[in-house]
């Protein structure tokens, strides 16, 4: 049945009314607060530069990269790179274009979102620095020094060498910053609105010379094909080229606009990969030479082809939107979490504010109501709901923390980048009251890593780099079989069936080697370890998860892999049919499952959705439905 939209809004009311938790707020009773992104800001006035200029005269408005916690409590702000206090530099520089740009955003919203003045202004001085900072041939310098001196050059090396040289990440977050603040500009300084434009279309020229002239050609990736026209072969670079041209576009920008929007949409929609149970779960890939490797810090696929959708009318962009968020997100958190890189295992458990505001902000966009209660359940990491126990953002002095390590332990630090998109989330907060503020230490119920060297059986290899160039080996090592050669897993026992992932590199070969998987005298499945050419990967081979066609049954801890040629397997990934996630009285629960299920859980009301985040039913906790490839969130 088709939930009218009454139903479906109460549903959200219902988690507000139900879970919540009381949270402290700044002193204007707002979660967003701008005191230590002012704190990071600065003014510059530099020695000319050949070729750069600004709009009108004065000072230029800058953003410190780091904030260093120090012993008092205070915060020291910092530059990137080595510090030499005779000339007053650092090897990077003071200022950078990735924070400028993605700052400049924050004070844009705050100015539209609360009609703040004080806003308005820093967003006007922080655009005035971003274009001082870009180059006749429509690219962007990185860094600067504290006298406001340029370094295309910094040290470490960054590419592209010199930094201006051709498209980079930094571009393509400038772009971000001059749609919006073209769409925020135009109706009330026309002149100021006019500059913008006109800078960001010496941007797009860029792009449509160094980047869009690949439109509709392949990169070869391991087999598959992936689009060649990705900004610095990024889709997280290029969705956040497409936030800001999305802006642009509704704002009434070029046709140049939309036709780059248009074709940088299409590009990023066709990272979408797996399915409800194969890696990787529906989740929009973020690089373009690797199919091994899925990050959640720049991951806004999701939210920019939501915003390209609204742009130009498409509803085909929202279909690979609504795989990512009501697919592999409901996945991820019930996993651990908004960790920070399966590559392709979940081997970095590091969390931090630019992978979570991805993962709240995609949810967002997409706008489904089903989403909005999966977003409760992210944002809570900001309140408390990570390994550390402790919230990584405080409403009173606008800081959020630089992260939470893998074993829980908070970086204090609070540099541009973490403060940037804490403050994003806030304001994504402010602007969705219904969106429940849940808090508490999660407990979880979901994916589990085996390590492949576990086993008896086979000879472990420690390679000299756990990276391999475009994937990890989790734990650093693997589990090498010969021919004829055999292992055996005794596992936990689980009273649910689980999905069998075993992680194992596929070689392009004629002659592949064959592996087969059994518990017992049941045969669960068998890989062929072969992948196709290599083409643009830096690595020969393939780090994939492979699902096995039959489950582990419940309670079975026997596992054997027989190999028939040489291979190499990483660790095994166990998936149960229903993972959870249980945070305070609310229950996130998702499916790997090919029919629906029925669980008992605590509390008063489940709601279920589909693998298309769509509200299928609503009734009792003690008998929850959860949908195949769906969500469910149970409320007490």
């Amino acid at each position: 049945m088709k939930p009218t939209r009454r139903t479906v809004l109460g549903g959200a009311v219902a988690l507000a009314a139900a879970s919540a938790v009381t949270l402290p707020a700044s002193a204007s009773g707002r979660l967003s607060n701008l005191a230590h992104l002012d704190f990071l800001r600065a003014s510059v006035t530099p020695p000319p530069a050949a070729g750069h200029s600004t709009f009108g005269s004065g000072p230029l408005g800058v953003l410190w990269t780091y904030a260093d916690r120090q012993p008092d409590g205070s915060y020291k702000r910092i530059g990137g790179g080595a510090y030499d206090p005779v000339s007053n530099t650092y090897g990077q520089g003071a200022f950078n274009t990735d924070d400028i740009a993605r700052a400049a955003v924050v004070y844009l919203r705050h100015w539209r979102q609360f009609g703040e003045r004080t806003s308005m202004v820093a967003a006007r001085d922080l655009l005035r620095g971003l274009t001082y900072l870009q180059s006749p041939n429509g690219n962007v310098v990185l860094w600067m020094q504290p006298d406001g001196t340029l370094n295309p050059s910094a040290d470490p090396v960054e590419l592209p060498d010199p930094s201006d040289s051709g498209p980079s990440y930094w571009l393509a977050r400038t772009v971000w910053a001059l749609g919006e603040g073209y769409a925020a500009f135009r109706s009330q300084d026309r002149a100021f609105a006019d500059f913008l434009r006109a800078r960001l279309e010496l941007a797009i020229a860029a792009l449509e010379r160094q980047v869009l002239i690949r439109y509709g050609t392949w990169n070869v990736v391991d087999g598959r094909r992936l689009p060649a026209w990705l900004i610095v072969n990024g889709a997280d670079a290029t969705s956040e080229a497409v936030l800001g041209l999305s802006a642009y576009v509704r704002a009434g920008g070029s046709a140049r606009a939309r036709r780059a929007l248009s074709q940088f949409a299409e590009g990023i929609a066709a990272m979408s990969a797996g399915s409800s149970r194969d890696w990787p779960f529906r989740a929009l890939l973020p690089w373009g030479e690797s199919i091994s490797d899925w990050h959640a810090w720049g991951a806004q696929m999701p939210s920019a082809l939501a915003a390209a959708s609204s742009a130009l009318g498409s509803r085909k962009l929202l279909t690979p939107a609504i795989g990512d968020t009501a697919g592999f997100t409901p996945l991820l958190m019930t996993a651990g979490g908004p960790d920070n890189g399966w590559l392709p295992v979940p081997i970095d458990r590091t969390q931090i504010a630019y992978g979570v505001d991805a993962r709240l902000q995609g949810l967002l966009a997409v706008g489904l109501p089903g989403l909005k209660q999966v977003a409760a359940f992210v944002a809570a990491w900001y309140f408390g709901a990570n390994r550390a126990g402790e919230a990584t953002y405080d409403p009173a002095t606008g800081r959020t923390y630089d992260g939470v390590s893998g074993d829980g332990v908070i970086n204090r630090n609070s540099g541009a980048e973490s403060s940037i998109h804490g403050q994003l989330s806030m304001l994504a907060l402010d602007a969705n009251p219904d969106v429940a503020r849940l808090a508490g230490r999660p407990t979880y119920d979901g994916l589990q890593i085996v390590e492949a060297e576990s086993a008896v059986g086979g000879q472990v290899v420690t390679p000299p780099s756990a990276w391999t160039g475009e994937s990890q080996w989790s734990n650093g090592a693997y589990l090498s079989l010969d021919a004829g050669g055999s292992a055996t897993w005794t596992l936990s026992a689980s009273p649910q069936a689980r999905l069998v992932l075993p992680v194992v590199n596929l070689v392009d070969t004629p002659n592949p080697a064959r592996t087969t998987w059994t518990t017992g005298s049941r045969v669960l499945g068998a890989i062929n370890h072969v992948t196709g050419p290599q083409g643009i990967s830096a690595a020969p081979g393939a780090l994939q998860p492979i699902t096995l066609r039959t489950s582990l049954p419940a309670y079975a801890t026997n596992l054997v892999v027989a190999a028939s040629g040489p291979v190499q397997l990483d660790s095994l990934l166990l998936i149960p049919t229903i993972s959870t996630l249980r945070l305070g009285a609310a229950t996130l629960l998702t499916s790997v499952d090919t029919h629906p299920r029925t669980v008992s859980v605590p509390g008063r009301v489940a709601y279920s959705y589909t693998s298309s985040g769509e509200l299928h039913s609503r009734g009792n906790a003690a008998r929850a439905v959860v949908q195949p490839g769906g969500f469910t969130v149970v409320l007490g």
